[in-house]
């Protein structure tokens, strides 16, 4: 894959005194979050209230707090403890947006009692599901198959989605569209295929108003698919709310900044790393493995800033292998790189701290506050 090298430049990552710093370091950026969080209400004319950000990749109060300052103060979340990270951080209304059964649904139901002041729904997908809530105020999402194929129901099974928006009764809050695999490379082709299923999802809403059931809002469009859902022209002055979603562009990583070219977005976080060994000529190596950034996302892991001609290959645990042309010197054993994830969100989770850097220096350190899951046996 071709990344935007040219939109990283190591100057705006570097830290001028890492004598303190333990790496592999997990470094973020405040003053380019703030900016990222602006660049995505200014694509949604200036209105926070559109956006309802996953904050599996903002993973820290620290950050969801940022949001909320902003007036960001809807969101959508995976687990529990992003859940409650989320209530404590300012948010107002919380989507779940994963389907919860048994002691995780349970818990739901706590959270929702300890945090009265924040509306929290849920996502289902089936008679059986929606029946768990009944009774417990919790609102109800229906999670509809944008062609994803990972969870939902088939957006062309009409009928069920409005038998069950119905039998969802008053708990019934509307409907939620993941397309976050919407990276077709050419943009006119990505918002053409977009545009098709929004299409599909307008009709859906119009089928749910006509059995009465009312959809009080709309969740589509992760990050690749953001300009498409926030200049869809059935979304505006619609009878519901509607929202995008994108949680990546909090921070963003060297796929979002190929997929969202030209907007203004910045890499927001980076991985700190020392050189460890030059295991043989025009190569060394790294303590950033897969440990530290994430290899969900296929090699190269991530990007060195500052330094398009470098490569990254495949990491192991520890370990990160990195070429380096022959026209090009190799940093010297003890040499700190700056390192930008394919994929940022699992990189996040990989660290119990972050490191708050301004104006080239440690200002603070923060706990990566919704790292992982609540506690397995209750």
């Amino acid at each position: 894959m071709e990344f935007m090298y040219s939109t990283i430049p190591e100057d705006a990552y570097r830290i001028n005194d890492l004598s303190n710093v333990m790496t592999p370091a997990l470094a973020i950026y405040p003053e380019i979050v703030d900016s990222n969080i602006d660049v995505t209400i200014g694509l949604l004319g200036g209105d926070p209230n559109r956006w309802r950000p996953h904050v599996k990749t903002a993973k820290l109060g620290f950050t969801m707090k940022r949001l909320a300052d902003r007036g960001v103060r809807a969101a959508k979340c995976a687990t529990t403890l992003e859940l409650v990270t989320a209530c404590e951080a300012g948010m107002n209304d919380v989507l779940l947006a994963y389907s919860v059964v048994g002691a995780n649904a349970s818990r739901v139901r706590e959270i929702a009692a300890e945090h009265p002041q924040t509306k929290i729904s849920v996502l289902v997908e089936t008679p059986e599901q929606a029946a768990r809530w009944v009774g417990t105020g919790i609102g109800i999402f229906l999670d509809v198959n944008s062609g994803m194929n990972r969870t939902g129901i088939e957006q062309d099974h009409v009928r069920e989605i409005v038998s069950l928006a119905r039998a969802a009764g008053d708990l019934f809050r509307g409907l939620h569209y993941y397309d976050g695999h919407m990276h077709i490379a050419d943009a006119a082709e990505r918002q053409k295929a977009a545009w098709a299923g929004y299409d599909q999802l307008i009709s859906l809403v119009t089928a749910c108003e006509s059995a009465g059931a009312h959809v009080g809002e709309v969740i589509t469009s992760g990050t690749p698919a953001l300009p498409c859902g926030a200049t869809y022209a059935g979304f505006r002055n619609a009878s519901f709310v509607h929202r995008v979603s994108p949680g990546t562009v909090v921070y963003n990583d060297a796929t979002s900044l190929e997929d969202l070219p030209g907007l203004g977005y910045r890499a927001a976080v980076v991985v700190v790393a020392a050189v460890v060994s030059h295991p043989i000529p025009h190569r060394f190596t790294c303590d950033a493995g897969h440990k530290a950034v994430s290899a969900d996302a296929g090699v190269p892991t991530c990007v060195v800033a500052g330094h398009e001609n470098f490569t990254p290959l495949k990491p192991s645990e520890e370990h990160l292998p990195v070429d380096v042309p022959a026209s090009a010197d190799v940093p010297a054993i003890g040499t700190y790189v700056y390192l930008v994830p394919r994929h940022v969100c699992p990189s996040v989770n990989n660290f119990d701290h972050a490191l708050i850097v301004e104006g080239g220096r440690v200002t603070s350190v923060e706990p990566v506050t919704a790292r992982g899951r609540e506690r397995a046996f209750r």
